[in-house]
């Protein structure tokens, strides 16, 4: 009975020694290993917390020319801003998207009220054309965030790309030869008056092919919630070409219609968490910023040279969209 107890006695204290020894070994070992990971991490934080606001200024700097050379071309911010910085800047597509969005929203909201009151943007030319862009917009921004984010740079380079051949081939109408108002257009009230600036004259005008202008709306309006690019791009070419509005109506109605197109589908970017300060505050400052620039600039500048470098600038974006879509590097 006694050996027994001396030999667990025995073990036991084996055991601890054993225990203690292993203990002794892994704080040995392993204590460096664990303080140089814990140094290796506290280094790049305090590098990543050192060079955060690279990007803020660096995006403050890219969109204030942006936006000086979209008043010079005369297209909407959003169209150069998603494709550019999407490919040249480390943001995830979605944060992109919903920030272009909200581009092309601020100069929208900004420009609306003046252009209600000069008779420039047409109530009844809007609301029907509003109602169905900003609903297919609203579908168009869902499946844009569930739909792969290579699949959505791929479509978004060649949708750039398409801009740049409309930009080639569409020409516009200062005062479109409509015989008669269609149907559809004569039971909606559809027409309006207001006063050439240039010259004094009183225009009466009236549309045309309202049905195909709705039914190619619903396609602007889900490209601009797919893609965050606006849709004054394609608003102008329908209104004034297809539809018969005066150029200047469609160019007023076209702005006023992004602040409810766009205000739709960015409201499904702001529910999914997609629009974060540090990327859209620098965005809208420096874009305003530069459109107030480029406003002062546009009086000398010759458009021939202006309108080929936004062309330059859409077809290096689209290329470069389509890279990083297919993953070429």
């Amino acid at each position: 009975m006694f050996d027994q107890d001396k030999l667990i006695h025995t073990k036991i204290r084996n055991s601890r020694f054993r225990g203690l020894w292993l203990l002794t070994l892994n704080l040995v070992l392993f204590c460096p290993i664990a303080a140089m990971a814990t140094e290796t991490v506290t280094a790049t934080t305090a590098a990543a917390s050192s060079t955060w606001w690279i990007w803020p200024v660096s995006l403050f700097v890219v969109t204030l020319v942006m936006g000086i050379v979209a008043v010079l071309g005369g297209i909407g911010g959003a169209v150069l801003y998603v494709p550019i910085i999407s490919g040249f800047f480390p943001f995830h597509l979605d944060f992109v998207r919903g920030t272009g969005l909200l581009v092309a929203l601020s100069g929208a909201l900004a420009a609306g009220p003046s252009l209600l009151r000069s008779d420039l943007a047409n109530l009844r030319l809007a609301i029907p054309v509003a109602l169905i862009a900003s609903t297919s917009a609203i579908f168009g921004s869902m499946i844009g965030l569930a739909v792969s984010t290579n699949i959505v740079q791929i479509c978004l380079g060649i949708t750039v790309l398409g801009i740049v051949a409309l930009m080639f081939m569409a020409k516009k109408s200062e005062l479109p030869d409509v015989p008669k108002a269609d149907a559809l257009s004569s039971a909606l009230r559809i027409y309006g008056v207001y006063t050439e600036g240039s010259s004094g004259q009183t225009v009466n005008w009236k549309i045309h092919r309202t049905p195909v202008g709705l039914a190619v709306f619903i396609i602007i309006g889900f490209m601009a919630g797919m893609f965050g690019l606006g849709a004054g791009w394609a608003n102008v070419p329908v209104l004034n070409l297809i539809m018969g509005a005066p150029l200047k109506i469609s160019v007023g109605t076209s702005k006023f219609l992004l602040s409810i197109t766009d205000t739709s589908a960015a409201w499904i970017y702001f529910n999914q968490g997609c629009v974060i300060p540090m990327i859209v505050i620098p965005s809208l400052i420096g874009i305003m910023l530069g459109s107030f620039i480029g406003v002062k600039i546009l009086k000398k500048a010759k458009p021939a040279f202006i309108r080929w470098m936004v062309i330059m600038l859409l077809i290096f974006a689209g290329l470069k969209a389509l890279q990083k879509g297919l993953g070429i590097m």
